[in-house]
């Protein structure tokens, strides 16, 4: 065997290998519709058509009986190699590519059926076997046109995605560019290696581009359905408060303060084993609905004017068990697992207190979850400067001295360190966001 029959040989077995396998990643990939399969499959088929006519023409075995069968071969050859970028221009959702693959394909066949008796493009002889035509420059024309459609598509399409790559498209160029110019400089065949390289690589692009995205569109709808839920969650949260008490600026207060607590605990670096951006993320998003629970408790109950009565005390103590099962049945089916546990955790247990004596479950200490008491610490403060139906505002400085007071009975000593330390920033946001 030759040395340029043993490199047709080996780079065409090696192409095909390297089509199918482009192939069956196409038909296995989720990303892609049907139709769009077709397109790339098409395409692969047609390069790997082209390239084992290429090998039977180039192969050295010729004999003069087979001329017209080769004729008619390299005739098809001619209209389907500069025919593979309108097949991917389809595979790359192009429209009306169908039409302009059947013109294109119609003319370069009806181009090579012309020159095929004049022998301008490729003839045979019994001495060389294939030999070029003194038309050969047709081909060469045609193969430029495939590779500028296949660039201006490219480029096209990249403008549909939110990530592209010049430089990806650049190479393409360069690839087909040169791949053709050793062709017609060197008269070596390397023009589908060459394409199917390119076509490798365009696809690879490609699917690059979809899964980029995809991931910006998840990304996007992940986004919206947690500014969904924030919004959800507010407005719940206010509808609630306007039940208790005369204002809905109690939830955002409370979150201002549980995250400004939470911030300034990284700071003196308590609980820095816990706190995170996601966690204060979470704290303040949810914080909300730490009084979820007062949904089931009577107008009567809430808004009555003078001291509970035991009995009534009892049935108001009933909305922290109630929130924890409410957050439940509102976030089960909308937010993930660690989402309803965080919001579970503070509607239900921010009314433990550090001794143990709170309710529903009496946990003292760090039994009772960090966001809870964090929650307790923001919701009594604020409770105690604000202004209620059955009582009258405490003065800041009062309600600081109360905290105090509470310290490791009711509340987390340590934050009530690091409350008490940046307590001007608590101040300043009771009086930024006033009722």
């Amino acid at each position: 065997m030759s040395e340029s029959v043993a490199y047709y040989t080996a780079s065409t077995i090696l192409l095909v290998l390297l089509m199918v396998t482009m192939g069956i990643h196409v038909l296995n990939y989720s990303e892609f519709e049907k139709k769009q399969k077709g397109w790339f499959v098409a395409t692969f088929a047609a390069i790997t058509f082209c390239a084992l006519a290429e090998y039977a023409i180039q192969c050295g075995y010729y004999d003069d009986a087979f001329r017209i069968p080769l004729t008619i071969l390299t005739v098809l050859q001619f209209a389907v190699a500069p025919s593979f970028a309108m097949l991917f221009a389809g595979a790359l959702g192009m429209k009306k590519q169908g039409v302009i693959v059947a013109i294109w394909f119609g003319v370069c066949l009806l181009i090579g059926i012309i020159c095929a008796p004049f022998r301008l493009v490729i003839d045979f002889d019994a001495v060389t076997g294939y030999k070029r035509g003194p038309a050969f420059l047709i081909y060469e024309i045609t193969y430029f046109a495939c590779l500028a459609y296949l660039i201006v598509v490219l480029i096209l399409v990249s403008r549909k995605f939110h990530h592209r790559d010049i430089a990806t498209i650049i190479m393409v160029f360069v690839l087909m560019a040169v791949g053709i110019a050793i062709m017609s400089i060197y008269e070596l065949h390397v023009g589908y290696i060459t394409v199917g390289v390119c076509a490798c690589i365009s696809y690879l692009y490609y699917s690059d581009l979809v899964q980029q995205d995809t991931k910006v569109k998840l990304m996007e709808k992940q986004q919206n359905l947690a500014d969904m839920q924030a919004q959800i969650i507010g407005r719940l949260a206010n509808l609630i408060e306007g039940r208790d008490t005369e204002t809905g600026e109690h939830v955002a207060r409370t979150s201002a303060y549980v995250k400004t607590l939470a911030e300034d605990a990284i700071l003196d670096g308590l609980y820095i084993d816990q706190i995170d951006e996601h966690y204060i993320e979470l704290l303040t998003l949810l914080s909300p609905l730490h009084d979820v629970g007062k949904i089931l408790i009577s107008d009567q109950i809430l808004r009555k004017p003078g001291r509970l009565t035991p009995e009534e005390f009892e049935e108001i103590k009933k909305h922290a068990a109630h929130g924890g099962r409410i957050v439940i049945q509102i976030l089960d089916n909308i937010a993930d697992e660690e989402y309803v546990h965080f919001a579970t955790d503070i509607a239900l247990y921010h009314h433990e207190r550090w001794d143990g004596k709170g309710y529903p479950k009496q946990l003292k200490a760090e039994e009772i979850p960090l966001s809870a008491r964090i929650m307790a610490i923001a919701d009594v403060f604020d409770a105690l400067v604000s202004k209620r139906c059955y009582k009258e505002a405490m003065s800041v400085d009062e309600a600081f001295d109360t905290i105090k007071e509470e310290s490791g009975t009711h509340f987390d000593p340590y934050l009530v360190n690091v409350f008490l330390k940046h307590k001007k920033k608590y101040a300043e946001i009771n009086s930024s966001i006033a009722d």
